[in-house]
């Protein structure tokens, strides 16, 4: 059984270095983009907090109910 999970250990790693060399070699082949001008500031996007901070509060409630620290 060991040697099962070593080859399955260094299939793994090896797919690993193989598609970040494929990643780096599409990468060098790719032109460079030119610089976009920047977006109009009425594009520009703007972040609600107050749905933000609601959002939060629903994930640590939810994480306080897995950890059962309601009873």
């Amino acid at each position: 059984m060991d040697k099962k999970k070593m080859a399955a250990a260094m299939a793994a790693v090896y797919m690993h270095i193989r598609t970040g060399e494929e990643a780096a070699a599409a990468a060098a082949q790719m032109p460079a983009e030119p610089v976009a001008e920047p977006p109009a500031p009425d594009q520009v996007f703007q972040m609600n907090a107050w749905g933000l901070s609601g959002r939060q509060a629903m994930m640590n409630a939810n994480t306080m109910m897995q950890l059962r620290m309601f009873k």
